[in-house]
């Protein structure tokens, strides 16, 4: 064999190593997304297990504003009707699955707002209970999203530069879609102490 066979062959398999631990490390971090995405979906997963006991617990309340709690459940079985795999992260579909669970965020704050107008209500010991785990729930929440959107960032990384999106494209890998703020989240509310 001549030399020069011999380093286009060395060079060929060191290339042929180089891709197969490019595209190794794109798998690797791609199960690292998808496990993320597991914890979010538990976290989301918790609040809506919470809900049901939180809605028959205000129930128990004489004169509770009844359309309150029915946002709640219908925005509570909204956002259990999206079901997203990790799959299928792209950033419309990311969009979809956070406006359904907003709409639920919504409906709650709405439902604890309401709730301090029924002191009898705030004073079981039930409801407190209820408004501590929910409370905690959305800190986890926040967390798994927050380490989420860091987890799709290496991954997003990984497959876009070059020329790692070279094996990106040949084999499948596509960026992944990041939670985002709610619209409106930048705007500061108004508080007004005069009323």
């Amino acid at each position: 064999m001549s030399k020069g066979l011999l380093i286009g062959l060395g060079v060929a398999a060191l290339l042929l190593f180089w891709g197969i631990g490019v595209r190794n490390g794109m798998a690797t971090e791609n199960q690292e997304v998808e496990a993320s995405w597991a914890k979010v979906q538990t976290a989301y997963q918790r609040r809506a297990d919470l809900i049901p006991n939180l809605v028959k617990t205000v129930q128990g309340v004489a004169n509770f504003e009844k359309s309150t709690l029915t946002d709640v459940i219908n925005a509570r079985a909204s956002a259990s009707q999206i079901k997203l795999d990790a799959k299928d992260l792209t950033p419309e579909n990311m969009q979809k699955y956070q406006a359904a669970q907003s709409q639920l965020s919504g409906s709650l704050s709405r439902l604890m707002v309401v709730a301090e107008s029924y002191p009898q209500l705030k004073a079981t010991e039930s409801f407190s209970e209820l408004q501590s785990q929910l409370e905690g729930t959305e800190n986890r929440i926040k967390e798994e999203r927050d380490r989420f959107n860091d987890t799709v960032k290496g991954y997003n990384n990984k497959i876009v530069t070059f020329p790692n999106s070279l094996i990106a494209s040949f084999s499948g890998f596509t960026t992944k879609g990041y939670f985002e703020a709610d619209a409106g989240a930048s705007k500061a509310p108004t508080v007004d102490f005069g009323k």
